[in-house]
C-alpha cells in the first residue's frame, strides 16, 4: 500500500474517492486549508496550493500525489487561472523538491476538446479551449507533462452517482445555457473514477493522458428525467453534436472495463 496525498479531498469527486483509498489500505493525507470532516483513517494536512511554503510537509514521504483540486464555479477568470494553473505549478515544485520519486496523478476535464469536433475527442487531438476553466486545465496538463516527474493525466467527463447531486444540477443548466435535449455527454460513475485512479497508482497509466468515460453517453433529456424533470420536445437542429463526447478507447486498450457501464445501470442498481 502507498502513502497518498490527495488534493480536492472535500470536493464532489474527492469526497467519494478518499474513503475508497483508505478502505484499500493506503495511508492517505488530505490537503485542507481549514477544518474538514474526513473519514476515519484519513489524515488532514494543513496547506494551501496558493502558498508554496505550506506544501512541504504535505508532500514529504509520499509515494503518490493525486491532484483533484480545481476551481471553476465562478465568473472570476483570474481566480480560475490562479487555482488551476498556479496551484498546480506550486504543487509540482513542492513534489520535485521534496518527493521527486512520487507519482503525480492529475485529473483534468473532457471540456478541453473543441466544441465543433468531428467525432468524440481523442487524447491525441489538438485542443484549443477558450473558456477559462478548460484552458487553465490544459495549461496545467502541459506543466505536468513537462515536470520531469512520473505522471498521468485523467480527463474526466460529467461525473455522477452516490447521491452527489450532480445529475440534479442538469435541469437548471438546460435553461441557463440553452442545452439541447438531444445533446449527448460522456459520463462516468464515481466507482469507475476510483478504478482508474487505482490503475494510475499502480503505474499502469504512467506517461499517458487518458479519457475516462463509461460505455454509453447519455442525453440531456435522460439526465433531466433521472433528476425528476421532463424537458419539452423540440425539433430544433442539434449544433456541435460531438461537443462533450470523449473517446475512451485508449483506456479500454489498457485493460480498463467500467463497473458501471451506463447511467441506466446505475439507476437500476440504485447508485445514482
Amino acid at each position: 500500500m502507498k502513502t497518498v496525498l490527495l488534493t480536492g479531498a472535500t470536493g464532489l469527486v474527492g469526497s467519494r474517492l478518499l474513503p475508497r483509498l483508505v478502505d484499500e489500505g493506503h495511508d492517505v493525507r488530505a490537503l485542507v486549508r481549514g477544518e474538514a470532516a474526513l473519514p476515519p483513517g484519513a489524515t488532514a494536512v494543513r496547506g494551501d496550493l496558493a502558498d508554496p511554503a505550506s506544501l512541504r510537509v504535505a508532500v514529504e514521504g509520499v509515494d503518490v500525489v493525486v491532484h483533484l483540486a480545481a476551481f471553476f464555479r465562478t465568473g472570476d477568470e483570474k481566480a480560475i487561472w490562479r487555482a488551476n494553473l498556479d496551484g498546480t505549478r506550486n504543487l509540482l515544485d513542492a513534489v520535485r523538491e521534496h518527493a521527486p520519486q512520487a507519482r503525480f496523478v492529475m485529473t483534468s476535464t473532457g471540456n478541453v476538446y473543441d466544441a465543433d469536433q468531428a467525432r468524440p475527442g481523442r487524447e491525441s487531438d489538438p485542443c484549443t479551449p477558450t473558456a477559462a476553466y478548460p484552458a487553465s486545465k490544459l495549461a496545467a496538463e502541459l506543466l505536468v507533462r513537462e515536470s520531469g516527474l512520473t505522471w498521468s493525466i485523467l480527463r474526466l467527463p460529467f461525473v455522477y452517482g452516490e447521491g452527489d447531486g450532480h445529475l440534479a444540477s442538469m435541469p437548471p443548466l438546460v435553461a441557463r445555457f440553452g442545452l439541447h435535449p438531444a445533446h449527448t455527454y460522456s459520463v462516468a460513475h464515481h466507482r469507475d473514477v476510483a478504478a482508474v485512479v487505482r490503475l494510475a497508482l499502480a503505474g499502469t497509466l504512467d506517461g499517458r493522458v487518458v479519457n475516462v468515460a463509461d460505455d454509453a453517453p447519455v442525453t440531456v433529456l435522460e439526465m433531466a428525467r433521472l433528476a425528476g424533470v421532463e424537458l419539452g420536445a423540440t425539433a430544433e437542429p442539434l449544433v456541435d453534436p460531438w461537443s462533450g463526447r470523449m473517446d475512451p478507447t485508449l483506456l479500454r486498450d489498457l485493460g480498463f472495463r467500467p463497473e458501471v457501464a451506463s447511467v441506466q445501470q446505475a439507476a437500476r442498481e440504485g447508485i445514482l
